[in-house]
């Protein structure tokens, strides 16, 4: 395994606390050419607020490099329906179980660390502004952005640039695939396999070990990317994103492509330095600025912060879907979830006006926030249903599209 570089050490030794009045000052600076951030925090709100920041305010001819590491959440992309590539019920069941555990704990919260204290709230669920697909973050998981000119915008360079990372790291056969993930493999010659043919997920005998996302405006061009260093998390991730509504949903947006995953089973600090070094021999020399929690106060930070975390935002940007508890799958008619009984609506930016119950159109007076819906039973009875039918077919469409987690999902 080979040292990180001297001067990638020494940069990380000398890094300046950025102050929150010159951090946009700093990135807008024509003169700072070359730019990288390493943020402490585990807040994923607040690390992709900064990356926006950042995206809107460095100068249009800078390249920069951001690394943060969050608390475990699951970030869909921007054009994504969480209905479709989330668990919702089962980070309903996180909540819960983190709630139950601090109820019952004997450890005093407030002697606990700030990202003691995250990590125990459970899994977020956070809307990012770039495309792509749905991925599991966890302190195991580091992310990398970097911010160039969009002239000089390229799907796999700084993919193969964390590539080089990792093999100066030992870790040996990492390359970029056709879908520009960083994979590995344990027989080198599935690598080899993935050249030809079609490009699909998931090559026979290779795993994906980074994914990436990209958003581009005018001027400036961002991809981020993830890497799995070392999950705890790695066989729960699936759980989490395998929904038990996916099957009854029609949905226009972007669903996300699977494939097996792997650790690399790298250090986060030893993964830092390399990526520095890299970075570094591509763009020349930098000085490291650091963030903490405190950035949720930087003004336009804060306001990110709040978009992200809005439920409007999470939810409500959902594009237009439909739902059914018969829903037909490729034109064929599939098995009804409710026996005799059926239930169906449509979705529009996160609200239904009516539901289809046993043939018949139930319209509300109001429209309905389908992330509000709390106690589908209720909402049934209220619309004239009997009871019975109320319960069996109100209950079976919370359990599978989730009902509490909408006021813990952004916390």
């Amino acid at each position: 395994m080979t040292r990180p570089s001297l001067r990638a050490t020494r940069l990380l030794r000398s890094a300046l606390l950025v102050t929150r009045r010159s951090f946009t000052a700093a990135a807008a600076n024509p003169s700072n050419t070359v730019q990288v951030y390493i943020s402490h925090s585990r807040d994923p709100f607040l690390n992709l607020s900064i990356e926006h920041v950042l995206l809107q305010k460095s100068h249009a001819a800078s390249t920069v490099l951001f690394l943060y590491t969050n608390r475990p959440c699951i970030v869909i992309g921007r054009n994504q329906n969480p209905w479709v590539e989330v668990n919702l019920p089962l980070l309903d069941e996180a909540w819960a179980a983190c709630a139950t555990a601090a109820a019952t704990s004997s450890t005093d919260l407030l002697v606990r660390t700030p990202q003691e204290a995250a990590e125990s709230r459970g899994v977020a669920l956070v809307r990012r502004r770039s495309g792509g697909g749905a991925v599991f973050h966890d302190s195991g998981n580091i992310n990398f952005s970097v911010l160039c000119p969009s002239a000089s915008f390229d799907r796999d360079k700084h993919a193969e640039m964390v590539v080089r990372a990792l093999t100066r790291l030992g870790v040996a056969g990492a390359r970029v695939n056709c879908r520009h993930d960083i994979v590995v493999a344990d027989d080198p010659a599935a690598l080899e396999m993935t050249d030809s043919g079609t490009c699909k997920a998931g090559a026979p005998g290779t795993f994906k070990v980074s994914g990436s996302a990209y958003k581009l405006t005018r001027l400036r061009s961002l991809h981020h990317g993830t890497c799995l260093l070392g999950s705890p998390n790695l066989k729960n991730i699936s759980r989490f994103l395998r929904s038990p509504a996916r099957r009854y949903i029609e949905a226009r947006g972007v669903e996300s492509v699977r494939s097996p995953v792997k650790n690399v089973d790298v250090d986060r600090v030893a993964f830092e330095r390399e990526v520095l070094r890299e970075f570094e021999s591509m763009y020349g020399a930098f000085q490291v600025t650091e963030f903490d929690e405190s950035m949720a106060m930087h003004p336009e930070v804060a306001k990110g912060m709040q978009e992200l975390k809005s439920r409007d935002w999470i939810y409500g940007q959902t594009p237009r879907f439909s739902f059914s508890s018969d829903m037909k799958k490729d034109g064929v008619e599939a098995e009804n979830a409710l026996g005799q009984d059926s239930i169906s609506f449509e979705i529009a930016h996160g609200e239904l006006d009516a539901a289809t119950v046993n043939g018949t159109v139930y319209s509300f007076a109001q429209p309905k926030k389908l992330y509000n819906i709390r106690d589908w039973p209720s909402l049934l009875s209220s619309l004239g249903i009997e009871p019975g039918k109320s319960k069996s077919i109100g209950t079976w469409t919370g359990d599978v599209l989730g009902s509490s987690w909408s006021s813990k999902a952004s916390m």
